[in-house]
């Protein structure tokens, strides 16, 4: 079981690299005191604009493959492990989603997860993907709420996963699929709140229907 406790202290450390602070850094500013005060692609974004928002997608995306697949190949290859690679793959992978949301360098204060958790789900059940993105862009269209989208794109990874998955599903990917749906709720709570008292921002450019039912009033007749 010494492989396991590897995974996750490498999956942790490598979801510690937070992509909007380290590019942040390189820029002299600190996302965190910007906007919603979040360090994730939402935030830098809305905030810093579409170069610096791709920049931390990427990374924040690419830590949470590599900690589900690189890793676990990694451990694979010592002498003493015994357990497989789906169960190292989703220890390591959810350890990078918690370390992206409590990063241990940067005062245990960053995003909320959901780009690492699609690096590791693109690497370890990518099956889960197309439903995952699909909930969240329709979600997004009829909306506006991004936090929103996210939240309901989390809870679609865990019909998806043993919908979609192999027949026999390996016990850590079902685990996995519920512990990354109960953190994206847990760190999109404050979106919830917003929501309710009617003080949550849309992303109005990508809110398709409502824009389309505001310009053409005449086709609601």
């Amino acid at each position: 079981m010494t492989e396991l406790f590897l995974a996750v202290a490498a999956g942790y450390l490598l979801g510690s690299i937070s992509g909007s602070l380290v590019l942040g850094r390189l820029r002299g500013i600190d996302i965190r005191q910007l906007g919603s005060g979040n360090a994730g692609g939402t935030n830098a974004l809305r905030t810093v604009g579409w170069r610096f928002a791709l920049g931390v997608v990427v990374i924040d995306v690419g830590k949470g493959a590599a900690a589900a697949g690189l890793v676990p190949l990694i451990l694979l290859q010592l002498p003493f492990a015994i357990l497989d690679f789906p169960t190292l793959g989703a220890a390591a992978g959810l350890a990078a989603v918690v370390g992206h949301v409590w990063p241990v360098y940067f005062r245990f204060r960053g995003g909320k997860g959901a780009g690492t958790a699609v690096g590791a789900l693109a690497v370890i059940a990518p099956w889960c993907l197309a439903p995952l993105l699909l909930v969240w862009v329709i979600t997004i269209v009829g909306t506006g709420y991004v936090g929103l989208a996210t939240i309901l794109a989390g809870l679609s990874i865990v019909p998806a996963m043993w919908l979609l998955g192999p027949e026999e599903l390996p016990p850590a990917l079902g685990a996995l699929a519920i512990a990354l749906a109960s953190v994206l709720i847990y760190t999109h709570r404050g979106n919830l709140a917003r929501m309710r008292a009617g003080s949550e921002n849309r992303f109005e450019k990508a809110r398709l229907i409502r824009r389309r039912t505001q310009t053409h009033p005449e086709d609601e007749s």
